[in-house]
């Protein structure tokens, strides 16, 4: 990879830079940072870059998936070990689908920023209306009224919290927690359509029938001292939005390979941060981790050739996600024109297709203008029009990238299986942040995707309105065709 000069960031326009009011302690916290050893070592990073060339030739699949924004109080071994499940069953749904290794990266363990379109925002207090400055996120400022100035020690809190979540990470999936043999153990009591439960089923006897025939010939371990395989211990990624440049480039790492960030295995940048001139793009240009780009209906082709050149200058297979996000309205009209972009230029084959189905379809509730939504038939239709366009355009769809938790009872998006409804989000609406699938809802999505990927790998649905059809008939959602 071609070696680009790692403070080239420093020169640049900084989008969603912190105002601190304290420049010293600031600079006093990056110092003692530097000297703190990475989240995550550069092997790890090596081996992602891997796998998600692994994705960019259809030998992988991608689930990126976690919180809109952790908070400090997430880091708690409950939250942790809900997240981790669900992943570990939507990717083993999701392999029965496509029969390809499913590469598992969270929105964990540093995703505590959070960008914002405007530095102050206006808060009722007592009755009076006040302006106070906009949250950003944990290793920014509190989220209460009263604790908004931005404090340079939530950066060591940040630090230390996502170091003690991915400990923790790493020591439940190698104690044999990771085990996928539980279909048998699934409920699907939350699903209210006779016919869902029905299919929901099948594919678990399936899978369950699958895994005891491997047992069965001596493919999986059959007591404690057998050594851990694919099916008992999986690799599990981390990642974050890539905001804080200083806090990025103090957890930054010079080898003889080049520079690494060491804060995550992999970061993406938002559409606020993706300025082809801008600091963040000049960043993420210099270290050979993965990176994401969030690709919305504000970005052009022109643009998104140019940002690639601009990271992927070398020409990395994998190196770059394109992680789309439009919505079900705008879809249809803006991810054709960046499909053929890409295909016309150097980068046709490099990148990695990553559908978004949440970002773009954020609603506001009827019952209460305060609370933000998303319909899961939007979220079924952008995902299955991404299905559709890419079959379309002779392209290749590599992943999904999720909002989701598995706290249970979580009421934040309105439909599903579970046939939420609007008056249903004050039941148990948790998201400081943007709304999240709950653990029903996230099923949901992984079976939907593992019976469109399987229809496709045997031919019954290679044809793009077979798909729409496909997923029409599954969710009973009237679907437009792209």
């Amino acid at each position: 990879m071609t070696v680009h000069d790692p403070e080239a960031w420093r020169s640049k326009p900084q989008a969603q830079d912190v105002d601190y009011p304290e420049p010293e302690k600031l600079h006093k916290v990056l110092k003692e940072i530097e000297t703190f050893p990475g989240l995550v070592s550069t092997t790890e990073i090596d081996r992602l870059s891997a796998q998600m060339a692994n994705v960019a030739d259809g030998k992988a699949f991608l689930l990126q998936s976690g919180d809109c924004a952790e908070l400090f109080s997430y880091c708690n071994p409950a939250q942790i070990e809900a997240k981790l499940k669900l992943t570990l069953l939507m990717s083993l749904i999701i392999v029965h689908g496509v029969r390809l290794p499913v590469v598992r990266v969270g929105r964990i363990a540093g995703q505590y920023g959070k960008p914002r379109s405007k530095p102050t925002e206006v808060v009722d207090m007592g009755g009076e209306k006040c302006t106070v400055l906009s949250f950003r996120g944990d290793n920014v400022n509190g989220l209460d009224i009263a604790d908004r100035a931005p404090d340079p020690e939530r950066l060591l809190s940040a630090y230390f919290r996502s170091a003690a979540t991915l400990n923790y990470i790493r020591s439940w999936l190698s104690s044999g927690n990771a085990d996928l043999h539980a279909p048998q153990s699934w409920s699907f009591h939350h699903v209210q359509s006779e016919y869902l439960q029905c299919e929901f089923g099948r594919i678990t006897r399936e899978i369950a029938d699958a895994l005891d025939f491997m047992k069965t010939v001596g493919a999986t371990p059959g007591d404690g001292e057998t050594p851990a395989n694919a099916l008992n211990t999986v690799d599990y990624f981390i990642s974050h939005e890539c905001l804080m440049l200083e806090y990025e480039d103090a957890l930054s790492h010079r080898t003889s390979q080049g520079l690494y960030d060491l804060s995550a295995h992999t970061v993406w940048l938002g559409d606020r941060t993706r300025q082809v001139d801008g600091a963040h793009v000049a960043f993420v240009r210099s270290i050979r981790n993965p990176i994401g780009i969030k690709v919305g209906p504000s970005m052009d082709a022109e643009e998104l050739i140019r940002i690639l050149d601009a990271v992927n200058p070398a020409m990395v297979k994998g190196r770059v996600t394109l992680i789309t996000r439009y919505g079900a309205g705008n879809i249809k009209d803006m991810l054709p024109q960046h499909i053929r972009a890409v295909q016309s230029s150097r980068h046709s084959g490099l990148v990695v297709w990553c559908c978004d189905p949440m970002h773009g379809n954020t609603i506001t509730s009827k019952y209460n203008s305060s609370i933000k939504t998303r319909m899961f038939s939007d979220i079924v239709k952008e995902l299955a029009a991404a299905l559709q366009i890419h079959a379309q355009l002779e392209n290749r769809l590599g992943g999904v990238h999720l909002e989701l938790t598995g706290d249970n009872g979580v009421t934040e998006c309105i439909g599903g299986s579970m046939e939420l409804s609007d008056q249903d989000l004050s039941r148990n609406y948790l998201s400081y942040c943007d709304p999240r699938l709950n653990y029903e809802q996230s099923l949901d999505i992984a079976f939907l995707i593992s019976e469109v990927l399987r229809s496709q790998r045997t031919g019954k649905g290679l044809e793009s309105d077979a798909i729409v059809r496909a997923l029409s008939q599954y969710m009973d959602v009237n679907l437009p065709s792209p």
